[in-house]
């Protein structure tokens, strides 16, 4: 009997508002998420080699890049924002108190 899996199998998944790549590697038991993004080609693929040190998570939890993945993992790797959620809720709500003034 074996104590632990010899390969794990996960997904890594990268999303741009217009696409969405996702490719399923193969992994020795004990491989972090890093290991799993650098196995799924995408930064060389989409030559962006700022993927290999991009926030990552696992099912929509923020990761350490060192954590080891599980079999069935979905490892997401994460873009930036491209506008502070916050500073955007301040500046409509600037605009809504300025219109109801007027």
């Amino acid at each position: 009997m074996q104590d632990q899996e010899a390969e794990v199998a996960v997904s890594v998944v990268y999303a741009l508002p217009e696409r969405v790549w996702r490719v399923a590697v193969s992994l020795p038991a004990g491989s972090s998420v890093r290991e799993a993004v650098r196995a799924s080609g995408l930064a060389d693929l989409l030559n962006e080699p700022g993927l290999l040190s991009a926030p990552v998570g696992i099912f929509g939890e923020l990761r350490d890049p060192d954590s080891q993945v599980v079999t069935g993992d979905r490892v997401e790797i994460y873009r930036p924002l491209p506008v502070d959620p916050k500073q955007e809720r301040r500046r409509r709500a600037e605009q809504a108190r300025a219109q109801a003034k007027r």
